[in-house]
C-alpha cells in the first residue's frame, strides 16, 4: 500500500513540475513575441524584398493585367459606401462562389453593374455537435434576382478572384435584417 502511495505522489510531483515548466516556457515566449512595430521604412524594405520573389512578382502582373484592373476599378466604385459604412443596394445574381474558392459561405451579387463577392466566412460549429447552427440561415433562403441592401466594413481582393470580395457584415431584405455579423470578441 506505502508503495502505491508513493507512486501516486511521485507521479503527481512530476506532473505538476512539468506543468509549471510548460507554463514557464510560454510566458517566456509571450514576452520575447512581444517585439515593437516596424517602421515606414523597414515595412517598404520588406515589401520591396517580398516584390522581387516569384509570388511578389506574380501578384504586380495581376495587378497590371486588365483583370487586376477591372477588381481595383470595382473596388474604387464602392469605396465611399465601405468607408461610411452606409447602404448599397444590391442583387443576387449567383447562390455560389466561383469553383475553388475558400471562401467559406458566400454569394455573388452585382452593384451598380459591376459583379462581387459577397463573402460571410466559414460556419462557426455549434456548442455542441447537437446544435444546429442558425447562423446563415436567413441568408440561405436568398434567391437568385433578390434586391438586398449590403453594409460593409471591408473590400478585398486576390489574384485568384477575378471579382472584388466584400466581407457582409450588415444584410437587409425587404427592409427586414436577415444577418448582421457578431463582433469580435476580446478585440477592438
Amino acid at each position: 500500500m506505502k508503495k502505491i502511495i508513493y507512486a501516486l505522489t511521485l507521479s503527481l510531483v512530476v506532473v505538476s513540475g512539468l506543468v509549471f515548466a510548460n507554463r514557464e516556457i510560454k510566458n517566456e515566449d509571450s514576452k520575447k513575441s512581444t517585439s515593437r512595430p516596424l517602421s515606414a521604412a523597414e515595412r517598404n524594405a520588406a515589401l520591396k524584398k517580398w516584390e522581387a520573389t516569384p509570388d511578389g512578382i506574380k501578384y504586380k502582373k495581376w495587378e497590371a493585367s486588365p483583370e487586376g484592373k477591372k477588381v481595383y476599378a470595382g473596388e474604387a466604385k464602392i469605396r465611399k459606401s465601405i468607408r461610411a459604412f452606409t447602404d448599397m443596394e444590391a442583387v443576387v445574381t449567383s447562390l455560389s462562389l466561383p469553383p475553388g474558392s475558400r471562401l467559406g459561405f458566400g454569394v455573388m451579387v452585382r452593384i451598380n453593374g459591376d459583379d462581387y463577392i459577397l463573402s460571410f466566412g466559414t460556419e462557426n460549429a455549434g456548442k455542441n455537435f447537437l446544435n444546429v447552427n442558425n447562423e446563415f440561415q436567413q441568408l440561405r433562403s436568398l434567391k437568385v434576382n433578390d434586391t438586398i441592401s449590403i453594409r460593409s466594413h471591408n473590400v478585398s481582393h486576390a489574384p485568384k478572384y477575378s471579382y472584388p470580395i466584400i466581407s457582409g457584415d450588415y444584410v437587409e431584405r425587404d427592409s427586414k435584417l436577415i444577418y448582421k455579423r457578431a463582433p469580435r470578441k476580446g478585440g477592438c
